[in-house]
Order: C-alpha cells, then structure tokens, then sequence
C-alpha cells in the first residue's frame, strides 16, 4: 500500500493528558493500546479500514509495546485468531465490515462463544449500513443474539466511543462473552477529540512470553458433550453478569429531559446524534444535546437490562424505541418485557419509524412528528408545526426541482477509476460476445462489480467475495454455452481459491475464470495481498516505468499446483488479445476449468507509486515523457461507440467545431492517465481512425529543442491553409 498512514501513527504514541484530534475509527485504535491489548488482526473494508491500515503500518511501535498485528487472509482467520483469548489472559481485538465480513466468520466466533473466553476480546465490525453503504443491508444485532455475544453501540463521542472499547474489554472478561463493537459510516469519520492515556504493555504478549501452556480442559472445546453445558452457562452466568456489569458501571446513558418527562426516548447509542438534529427540528432539544424528552441511550444493545428498562418506562405517558434497521430486536424484546412486568406503558416504534433504512434527520423527524402530535399535540403545537413544515418544504423542494427540468436527469452510477486496468478486459468482453453470443456471467465482490453499471452492465449475480466460480456450478450444466466468472486476486485468496478453484477442478466443472491480477485488494484501500509484489521488485519497476503486475507469480503457480491444465495471461490493455483468448475459452475443445490471468495494476497505485518519481525527474531536470491521448475532431463522426464500449470518465464529448455538423464530438480531458484504452478499443472494434497519440516531453535535450524550433514554423504554416 503506497498510502502513508504517517500523522495517524504519531497521534496513537499519544500520553496521558494529552489531547488527541481525529476521526472516530482511529480513537478506537488509540483506545485499544490504552486497554492493553496483546494482539489485533483483521481484514480490510470499509468504513473500519483505518483500523488495521494504521496498526499494519505502525508495526514499528506495536513491537515496541509487544502487540503482535496480523493482516488476516479472512474474515473468518481473523475471529479464528480469537482462540488465543479462550486459555489465556490475552486481551485480542479483531475487526472487519460487517453484515458481510461477520457472515464469514460466523462459523469461528459461534466456537468461540460458546466456551467462552477469559482474556477480553473486541471484534470492532463497521456496520455498513445505510445510504453510504456498499453491501447487502442486514444487521449484526443476529449474530450478537444467536450466539450471546455482548453488542455495543457506543455514542458517536470520541471520549464515549474510547470509553466504551476500554469497558468493552472488562465487561468481555466479567461476563466471559467475545464483545462486538457496530460503528456506523458516520461514527467511524466523526471527529472530535479526547483526553488521551498512557498506552499499556499487554502483561503477556511476545516481549513477555508464556512459559508454559495452559492444562487440558475439555470446558474450552466447542465440542459435544460439554456444549450442552455451554448454552446453560450463557443463560445462568455469562448473560446476568454482563447485566450486572452495564447497570454497575453505567455503560448506557439516562438523560433527564426538561418540561416533558412523562415521555420518553429510547435510542441506539450510535444514533444519538441524528435523534438529537431531529429534535431540533421540533424545539425539544438544543445544539447541545440538552432535550425537553428524557433519553435512555443504549450504548449496550445487547443484552438488555430489564431493571433498568423498566424502571424507564414506568410511570411514562408513551415511549418512543428508535431502533435502526429490521427486524426491531430491541423492540420486540422491549415490548415482551413491559407485558411480562405488567407494565402498561404504551410503547411505539416501527408503527411510527420507517420499518428499514438508514434513519437520518429526516426519516426520524417524520417518526417523532407521529409521536409529537398524538402526545405533545398542545405543549409542543407550534414546533409540531414548525416541524411538519420543514418536512413538507423539503419534498415540495424535491417535486419543483423534478418539475424544473425538462427531462430526468441522467442517472450517476460510480464508475472505475480513470485507467483501471479492469475497463479494458470488459470492453473486450463485449467484443467477444460479438463472435460467440451472449454468456452468463457470474459476478463477485471488488471494483469489477463496477462493470454491472452502464456502459457494460455485466453480471447476473453476486453472492459473495471469491464466490464467483462457486456461483455459476448451478448454472453451468444447463447453459447452451459456457458461463463465465469474474474474479479479483483479492476474492482468489479471501475465498475463491478453496470454494472456486478447488470444488470446479474436483468435480470437473467445464467452465471459464476471469481473474483480475491488479496487485491489491484495491477495491478495499489497495492493502497489500500474498501476491503483492515486494517493496524492491515495486522500486525496480518504477525505475524502469513497468506495469508490477508480471511481477508476482504466485497465483500462477498456485493455480499449475492444484492442477489447472487451461491457463493464460493476458495484458489488459491488449484489448484485441484479451478478446481472442475470451474467445478461445468459450470455444475451445478442452473439457474442464479455463483461467484467464488478466494482468495490470491497479492505477491509482501505480499514480501514487510514479507521481513523486516523476516530480523528483523533474527537479532534478531530467528529461521525462509522458504520453496523451486525444481525437482528432475532424475525424470524428460523432457515432460515440467508443465511449459506449469504453466508459472511462476522461472520454466524453463537446460541440462540434464545425458549424455544418450537430453531432458532439469525442473528446479527451485533461485528466487521462494515458492507459491508451480508448486506441486499443478503436483498433479492435475497428472504429473510426479519430485516436492520436501524442508525447509530451519536459526537460527536453538540446536536440529535441532544436528540432521543435526547425518544425514550428512549417506546423504553423500548415494550420493557417
């Protein structure tokens, strides 16, 4: 990874009673070391990437406080890394992207819970959820629930957020139940600031080894007959002192409210923020966080504690659970809880919040302005009005712009970047379908999921990372023509490997496999994989200009291994080779796997990695080139089937200079990387001659002036007849 993770690194040697400033994903990095934990593990993702990033990269310091860090292949290595914690008095802390990253490790931390753990364990999950989020939208509270494991949802405050982590980790060794911490897009890039701590040494940790270890005890396997005794021990010891321990050190919050304390409010810790700008909204709170309804903030969703819940409810006109997301747990289970007391508070929620869907400011004002009006309907008249007249302005609002217009606007799906070395190998899809037909093509998680939006709009299915290959076993036997999957090296090595490669060579599968060999799991942050190339291979290939994606070869010698017979490697750029040998592979004779190596490196590291190489040249006045390319305007026919087959952001069109035509033509902007895609595409579909390719020379040699001055005259002279 070429990104340096320097100042955040600076800011965790941080001491007692200093001041730290930054984002909420690095004061729970910060608030591990000061809870003393003895490893951290991981697998990159969005929004807890920071997490592991800044930890791999601050090995340095970690070795120095004893913190061994280890950049998982997995989800499910990294909770595997949590059996550490089951024997010994080892605090361990791992984190991924969650509902997907928890789904695969389900298996290892289900183990884990049920003999539970001695040493406190943190698994930190971002909670990617809402409008910003990049996957399937379900909830990590199930997972929490199946297998008692103790969900918090802390506050997004820095100094509650690090107070959390550190609770998290006692509360874990009280209760000997693994903690889950969810943190929501918004708190992980909160910022603020908090009194910072000593970091600690963990007591055992490999500057201070174990001498021996642990005895047998058949209690600590996951394994029949004492799993039995396991599921007792969660209701009869493990869940009342996790209870005991959140009433005793008040790890969830009472605000009392002002004039209105017959009400109330209860809140998922991390959705304070928003239910706070809401009540603005109504009058019944103030930019402070000071409402006129009191609040009890779960910054533990799990478990429950009914005393305190009760204590809440009771008495009160109404309650009001803002819970985000469906199924409502803490609703339903709330709602058992009043009955079974007797207690006959009326309790709303779902009834009055959207059912599912991130709650903004928005979503959650329209919930309050049901329980507003039909409670505070006097008190709170004029707000409640105020109130609706916001939400009733704001989609007035959206209906004028629509009606403004005099079309729809265009939709703006996200795109790849600007020279991804994925585009080409999709174009040359699209060719190759010319030659033998459409083909099913099963889809996987990275930046080629990108190519199911417009121009290419390729995929019938994503069911998981590396899970491509596995996907189409069904579809295969049944398909006319051969199906084809699409695979990163990041989903190879996360799972395509074993539950891919592996299943399609043992039962003899004939089908085609893609496999993007870009360098990185770029799609998550560009992080570093096994067949990444090594930072002297990366310096050598920078002095000589080259691509570092030929470099490595493990995945080829991986793949010759297991016994894949039908292997090729194509540049991705080559868009006529890579359209002949996705030809070959659909047609071919051979009865068994195809792989298709197609090899280029992800651009925005290959940019980050010759930028400053190009501005060091520069200052030191050698000589650089660097290639551009455009079109030729009076060429162009204004047909656009290169931007069609192409899709890079940096073709796009403008007006036709000449008066007699009204077709735009194709144009370059200035932000081309010069990939030469948009040429190679033109020579392979065979499309109109309009593509130019031009050097730009800096620090020329004296020559190369010399000759510009003899030519400028006659270019000149060219261009005014």
């Amino acid at each position: 990874m070429e990104v340096s993770f320097h100042q955040e690194i600076e800011s965790l040697r941080l001491g007692a009673g200093q001041t730290f400033h930054g984002e909420g994903i690095l004061a729970i990095t910060k608030a591990l070391l000061q809870s003393g934990v003895a490893y951290v593990g991981g697998y990159q993702g969005a929004p807890v990437s920071h997490l592991l990033d800044v930890m791999v990269q601050a090995k340095p310091y970690m070795d120095e406080l004893g913190v061994h860090v280890e950049a998982c292949a997995n989800e499910a290595s990294a909770a595997a890394m949590l059996g550490a914690s089951i024997h010994y008095p080892l605090r361990g802390a791992v984190t991924w992207k969650s509902i997907v990253g928890t789904n695969v490790a389900a298996d290892a931390l289900s183990n884990l819970s049920s003999p539970g753990v001695t040493g406190g364990v943190l698994v930190v999950v971002g909670e990617d959820y809402g409008e910003g989020a990049s996957v399937i939208q379900e909830r990590t509270h199930a997972y929490a629930l199946k297998s008692s494991m103790v969900l918090l949802d802390p506050r997004p405050e820095l100094q509650r957020m690090v107070h959390m982590v550190e609770h998290g980790f006692r509360l874990s060794e009280a209760s000997n139940m693994p903690a889950l911490m969810e943190l929501r897009i918004r708190a992980c890039h909160v910022r603020g600031s908090f009194t910072t701590k000593d970091n600690v040494p963990p007591s055992l940790s490999k500057r201070a080894l174990i001498d021996e270890p642990a005895a047998f005890d058949y209690m600590r396997l996951a394994h029949p007959p004492v799993t039995f005794r396991h599921e007792k021990l969660k209701g009869e010891e493990r869940l009342p002192a996790a209870r005991r321990y959140i009433a005793e050190h008040g790890l969830n919050e009472l605000f009392d409210g002002g004039q209105h304390g017959d009400l109330g409010l209860v809140v998922q810790g991390g959705l304070y923020n928003t239910l706070i700008r809401a009540l603005q909204q109504f009058g019944l709170a103030d930019a402070f966080g000071h409402s006129d309804i009191p609040l009890l903030v779960l910054n533990v969703t799990y478990p429950l504690v009914p005393e305190q819940l009760k204590d809440f409810c009771i008495g009160k006109r109404a309650v009001l659970m803002v819970e985000e997301g469906q199924p409502e747990y803490i609703e339903q289970e709330l709602a058992t809880l009043l009955r079974r007391a007797d207690i006959q508070t009326p309790l709303h929620g779902k009834d009055m919040l959207p059912s599912a869907g991130e709650y903004t400011a928005e979503a959650m004002a329209g919930g309050l302005a049901a329980f507003v009006a039909r409670y505070l309907p006097v008190a709170a008249g004029e707000a409640l009005r105020s109130a609706q007249a916001w939400l009733e302005g704001n989609r007035q609002r959206r209906a004028q712009t629509a009606q403004s217009l005099p079309a729809p606007l265009p939709a703006r799906p996200p795109g790849m970047c600007v020279g991804c070395p994925e585009r080409p190998v999709f174009s040359a899809l699209r060719l190759a379908q010319q030659d033998v037909g459409p083909v099913h093509i099963a889809g996987d998680i990275g930046c080629h999921a990108l190519a199911t939006f417009e121009p290419f709009s390729f995929g019938h299915s994503i069911l998981g990372y590396g899970m491509s290959l596995a996907s189409r076993a069904g579809v295969s036997p049944v398909m006319k023509r051969r199906v084809l999957s699409i695979m990163g090296d990041g989903g190879f090595w996360h799972n395509g490997l074993l539950t891919g490669v592996q299943s399609a060579l043992f039962n003899g599968d004939d089908a085609v496999l893609v496999i993007f060999k870009n360098g990185y799991t770029s799609a998550t942050g560009t992080q570093d994989i096994i067949s990444t190339p090594d930072d002297d291979a990366k310096l050598a290939a920078t002095d000589k200009h080259q691509s570092l994606a030929h470099v490595n070869q493990t995945i080829e010698r991986t793949l010759q291994g297991l016994g894949v017979q039908w292997l090729r490697t194509v540049h991705t750029y080559e868009v006529e080779t890579v359209r002949q040998t996705l030809t070959e592979a659909f047609s071919t004779d051979f009865q068994g796997l195809k792989v298709i190596i197609a090899e280029g490196e992800c651009q925005l590291e290959r940019q980050r990695r010759i930028k400053p190489w190009i501005a060091s040249l520069l200052k030191k006045g050698e000589r650089v080139v660097r290639v551009k390319y455009g079109v030729d305007e009076d060429v162009c026919t204004g047909d656009h089937a290169c931007i069609r087959l192409s899709g890079c952001p940096t073709l796009t069109l403008k007006d036709n200079p000449d008066p007699l035509k009204v077709d735009p033509v194709a144009t370059v902007i200035d932000g081309c990387v010069g990939c030469g895609l948009c040429g190679a595409n033109a020579h392979a579909a065979t499309l109109c001659p309009s593509f130019y390719r031009a050097e730009v020379v800096q620090n020329p040699r004296w020559h190369e002036r010399l000759l510009d001055a003899l030519r400028a005259p006659f270019v000149h002279l060219l261009q005014s007849t």
